[in-house]
């Protein structure tokens, strides 16, 4: 089995590449996501591979980090699911909305990618939910949840002081945040501060 390819990236197509590896040119099929990373063709280019085995064809599949290719490793291991489908997942969702998704029950999000209905997707989280918790992904997704959380409290405790409701306080955090996803309780104060005074 080849585990990966490093070599000249000879094409960019729409969804695999070509690789040339001492004059053997290897075609392995990537996500949108994963392409959109890749140098310009005549450049170098290192891939992990996954190897998919069928009756009738052996497919190469190409990712540029262990998390992409751990994750369509695992989807592919669903039923139902293949790995156009897996790819198609990866093509529109990074791997941490992915884990989060599995994660919190969200099949409504992953039944958004085109050629996944209710029931596959609700499959993909009943089947994957423990593997990803086994793997550490899932808590470490709920610690980057759980701090981001302590930020807007803090930041909403810190208005509520100056006098604000609790409501317009939350309200005026949430807002600042979608604009400066990157911020401390006392920059969201800050900027709040200037929402509700205009308001």
């Amino acid at each position: 089995m080849i585990a990966h390819l490093c070599g000249e990236l000879k094409r960019i197509e729409a969804d695999y590449v070509v690789v040339d590896v001492g004059g053997v040119g290897y075609k392995v099929c990537t996500p949108l996501s994963v392409a959109a990373q890749l140098p310009k063709p005549g450049e170098k280019v290192s891939l992990l591979i996954t190897t998919v085995v069928r009756e009738d064809s052996i497919t190469l599949y190409g990712f540029t980090e262990e998390a992409q290719q751990r994750i369509f490793e695992l989807m592919i291991g669903v039923s139902g699911v293949g790995p156009r489908l897996a790819l198609n997942i990866l093509s529109i969702m990074p791997v941490e909305q992915i884990v989060r998704a599995i994660s919190n029950d969200g099949f409504a999000e992953l039944s958004k990618v085109p050629g996944i209905g209710t029931k596959t997707a609700q499959r993909i989280v009943l089947e994957l939910r423990e593997k990803i918790a086994a793997l550490g992904w899932a808590t470490e997704t709920k610690s980057a949840q759980s701090a981001e959380m302590r930020v807007i409290d803090d930041a909403v405790e810190g208005l509520v002081a100056l006098g604000y409701t609790r409501s317009d306080a939350r309200a005026a955090v949430q807002k600042v945040l979608g604009q400066q996803p990157e911020s401390s309780p006392s920059s969201l104060v800050t900027a709040a501060l200037k929402l509700l005074s205009k308001g």
